[in-house]
């Protein structure tokens, strides 16, 4: 009797995933499937909590009333958290692949317009190339044919560097500094962080300030609900017992939220100050480029102000600019012990 349950079930669910499939192609892939039940989950819950005391809460309704610029402010957080959630999962985290592809065509453009120029391309330039077997760029190297991409890459490395060791096993194409082949995306990411299940995509160069910026919001959402949890259960206002029961379960459950958010975004504004990210700070021992190098030396570090404003306002170069690995002069530079001569010219900031 049991085992033909667990059949029914698994029919109903084949046929409704089928149905699904037939009407949405898109869902027919179940990481997809899985991201938009998460997406929803996630709109869901945003809508009971933040539902629950505009409704029940008569206090508030009459603030509202009253000072209607309170509750205007909560909803414009509100939307403006959602809306950055969206933001952050539908924008691009900055692909290999895409950037090869823009170095390309800017490549291919120059030489349209000035002629067929033999200069490499220049490591401050976005830069871009088709993604072409081992071999092929190898022999590519050695032939005095490299591809822009290439050039640009290798320079990026120190001098005598191999193509292989850099190349990607699965994508097959060039790695520059500080980039990681993503299993669940199936792509290599530009200064990869991490993948996150929640917004269903890489976070990485092109969207790692969106994501801080989306934890930031959401956290104060989660402070500004709970306080009006709070003042919910102090007004004098009579309710019914359920009542109390549901705010007290939404009230514990937002503070499981908020401690999370809060630990996440402290652990992502270090991330920024020093210029790191989660898979070089968690995998520091298993990249190469970082084996050698003291654990308190923050190597693409540039001091604490330049980290913060090429993190938040540095939008002039394109979301492909990459950095260099540092020199072992750098590094022996940035391993020194502070002074009271270097924290008087603020070294840590410059």
């Amino acid at each position: 009797m049991g085992a033909h349950c667990v059949n029914l079930c698994r029919d109903t669910r084949d046929r409704f995933s089928d149905r699904c499939s037939r009407f949405a192609p898109c869902f027919s892939d179940p990481a997809r499937r899985s991201t938009f039940c998460l997406r929803v989950m996630l709109v869901v819950l945003h809508l009971v909590n933040a539902g629950f005391v505009l409704v029940f809460d008569r206090g508030l309704i009459e603030k509202a009333r009253k000072e209607p610029w309170y509750i205007a402010l909560y909803l414009l957080l509100f939307i403006s958290t959602l809306v950055q959630y969206f933001i952050t999962s539908y924008s691009s985290p900055g692909y290999v692949l895409d950037a090869m592809r823009a170095v390309d065509e800017a490549a291919a453009l120059y030489n349209s317009t000035s002629g067929a120029s033999k200069q490499p391309a220049s490591s401050k330039n976005v830069s871009v190339v088709i993604t072409i077997d081992r071999k092929q760029l190898e022999q590519s190297l050695l032939d005095g044919n490299a591809t822009p991409w290439t050039k640009l890459v290798m320079d990026l490395y120190p001098p005598g560097s191999s193509v292989r060791n850099w190349t990607c096993s699965y994508c097959h194409c060039l790695q520059p500094p500080r980039a990681k082949h993503c299993h669940d995306c199936d792509k290599c990411v530009l200064e990869y962080d991490h993948h996150c299940v929640w917004l269903g995509t890489c976070i990485g160069k092109g969207n790692h300030c969106r994501f801080w910026w989306y934890i930031f919001e959401e956290t104060c959402l989660c402070i500004w609900t709970g306080i009006l949890y709070i003042q919910f259960l102090k007004s004098s206002i009579s309710k019914a017992w359920w009542v109390y029961g549901l705010v007290i379960l939404l009230l514990a459950s937002l503070s499981i939220f908020f401690v999370f958010l809060l630990l996440l975004l402290l652990f992502h504004s270090y991330l920024v100050l020093t210029n790191q990210s989660t898979y070089e700070l968690v995998r520091r021992r298993r990249i190469p480029y970082l084996r050698g190098i003291p654990e308190r030396v923050f190597p693409f570090s540039r001091g604490v102000c330049r980290n913060l404003y090429n993190f938040c306002c540095d939008r002039s170069s394109s979301m492909y600019k990459m950095q260099p690995l540092p020199t072992a002069m750098e590094i022996e530079e940035k391993s020194k012990p502070y002074t009271c001569a270097d924290v008087m010219s603020c070294r840590c900031c410059c």
